[in-house]
């Protein structure tokens, strides 16, 4: 019974997890920008400030099309539906461990049965770090794809002041300078899918590529854990009081279930925002930051260059959007996954019940 809860809860989260995916994606997308936007203090180099989300995707929308806003999008979607799958499927097996050590250790005097705070962080903790070390490379494919354009465009603006440099230091024309920078403009993107993007990762750095990032993931296992340990703790007191107010019946409605998945992604969000920028910077390519102070050649590296050249206000880099949309894709998440976890398990007693009458 325990090992058909595991997999009910493995295949409700990856489709919860795919839902939502595609219904927040492109806000995804948008502060996937955001965060890898650097701009030192003060602005003194002159970039412009980043504009706010919505004025972003319209932004992206007139110069890139919708598809803009979906790169990456069928990796991410296999990304979401294997995190999800794994997380959940592995998070549902130390759960199940984690209560039959409970129930052990009240049987001997010790505890009344139940799982603490603790428990839910460690459960969590492990399950995300599965979920981390299967999954990376996934992401780090997503976030290149999602952040091509800009990668272009740093790529474009470094070629065209390397002419404008030749062209001040030797006898070229105005119009010389002109052609080549016209040249330059006719260049038209080339396409860029999954493989493309593989191939530049690896192309880069080779399999230890796919892995960029993996440490602040790896420390950011704790949002989930933070995340769940919310959650789990809400709704085991929500349905403790229903089940007094309502004769034993312990079913919390979806729209509960939203909420309380809202809360406690609100709080998990805002406590490790500045790894989840640390993490998009390493896994995008270098050449974003054009000036050399701001690429980063590890997780250090970049804290340290952050604080350096852009201050604290570096590691909050598109946070409100952020939060909009992991609380929201989270609500939808977990509402999609109670009911789908509903189903699964009445079609397994229907199926155990056919079986047994055979």
């Amino acid at each position: 019974m325990s090992e058909s809860n595991a997999m009910a809860n493995g295949l409700a989260g990856a489709g919860g997890g795919i839902i939502a995916q595609i219904i927040t994606y492109p806000l995804q997308t948008v502060n996937t920008r955001q965060q890898t936007e650097r701009t030192l203090k003060g602005n003194k180099l002159g970039l412009p400030h980043s504009p706010n989300s919505l004025l972003q995707i319209l932004q992206v929308i007139k110069s890139e099309g919708w598809g803009g806003l979906y790169s990456g999008l069928k990796p991410s979607l296999l990304g979401t539906a294997a995190s999800q799958g794994i997380y959940y499927y592995f998070y549902q097996v130390f759960k199940n461990k984690a209560v039959a050590i409970a129930a052990a250790r009240k049987v001997i005097g010790h505890g009344d049965g139940t799982v603490g705070m603790f428990g839910w962080l460690v459960v969590a903790a492990i399950a995300g770090s599965l979920n981390v070390l299967f999954t990376n490379p996934i992401w780090v494919i997503v976030t290149r794809m999602q952040t091509r354009t800009q990668a272009e465009r740093k790529i474009m603006e470094g070629k065209k002041e390397a002419l404008r440099r030749e062209a001040s230091e030797s006898s070229s024309t105005d119009s010389t300078l002109q052609g080549k920078l016209a040249e330059l403009e006719s260049i038209k993107p080339q396409q860029y899918g999954t493989l493309h993007a593989a191939n530049e990762i690896y192309s880069e750095a080779g399999i230890v590529g796919f892995w960029k990032g993996v440490i602040p993931s790896l420390i950011m296992v704790c949002n989930p854990s933070i995340q769940f340990m919310i959650y789990e703790s809400s709704l085991k007191h929500l349905k403790a009081k229903r089940a007094a107010k309502n004769q034993g019946n312990r079913n919390v409605p979806a729209f509960e279930v939203f909420l309380l998945g809202a809360l406690a992604k609100l709080g998990a969000t805002v406590s490790t925002y500045p790894l989840l920028v640390v993490k998009s910077r390493l896994q995008a390519k270098q050449e974003i930051g054009g000036s050399s102070l701001l690429r980063y050649s590890g997780t250090f590296d970049a804290i340290l260059k952050i604080i350096r050249y852009e201050g604290l206000p570096g590691f909050y880099k598109g946070m409100s959007t952020k939060i909009v949309q992991s609380v929201f894709a989270a609500s939808v998440l977990f509402m999609v996954k109670e009911e789908l976890v509903k189903a699964f398990m009445a079609l397994a007693d229907k199926s155990n019940k056919l079986l047994l009458k055979s």
